[in-house]
């Protein structure tokens, strides 16, 4: 992976876990842009209807000051600020016309909106 000289921290599965469906759909997702080594980039930015929601971009690699996770034959990254927010959740896909695309299970969660797509921690 080029990650150039960005400055970051390897982290695992304790912070983030990737499910065989999101890692098979973001390996398909990465190999159609050109980008078979790079990642999926998870925020957590205020907004949504409960306060927080994630927010996800596929990237070449991590920046200065991420944490990187290897799992299930794919990386994420995640900048410490959101690690706060995810650590312990699994990250799953679906491809359910209503509600489909990568979905976060987030323990740290005390609300979650029928969404889906915001939380409060």
């Amino acid at each position: 992976m080029t990650q150039g000289t960005a400055n970051y921290k390897v982290g695992n599965e304790k912070l983030i876990k990737v499910l065989d469906g999101a890692s098979s759909h973001l390996r398909g997702l990465l190999a159609k842009q050109g980008r078979s080594e790079g990642a999926l980039r998870i925020a957590v930015i205020g907004g949504g209807c409960s306060g927080l929601q994630y927010k996800m971009d596929l990237v070449d690699g991590p920046r200065d000051r991420d944490i990187l996770v290897p799992s299930n034959e794919v990386n994420v990254v995640i900048d410490p600020k959101s690690a706060l927010f995810v650590s312990g959740s699994e990250l799953d896909y679906s491809d359910d016309l209503q509600q489909g695309g990568f979905k976060v299970t987030n323990p740290n969660a005390v609300v979650t909106c029928s969404c889906g797509e915001s939380f409060s921690a």
